[in-house]
């Protein structure tokens, strides 16, 4: 199992919200959180061995949001 942990910019729970099916549908994840107590909204993902950072970044970023490895 991998710890994939990013900056974002995913601010509100309805932002949560907006990427919750995206996250949630993914084979590869096994479960993820977004600290919006947190400065920098960190967004953890426990995942397969399969999923790369650049696959999260890509998906995060194409919903709208930015996003950064931490």
């Amino acid at each position: 199992m991998e710890l994939l942990i990013f900056q974002t910019d995913i601010k509100s729970k309805n932002k949560v919200k907006s990427i919750k099916p995206l996250l949630n549908n993914h084979s590869d994840i096994i479960k993820w959180s977004i600290d919006l107590e947190d400065i920098d909204n960190v967004l953890r993902i426990e995942a397969t061995a399969n999923l790369l950072e650049e696959e999260v970044i890509d998906l995060i970023k194409d919903h709208g949001f930015d996003i950064q490895s931490l």
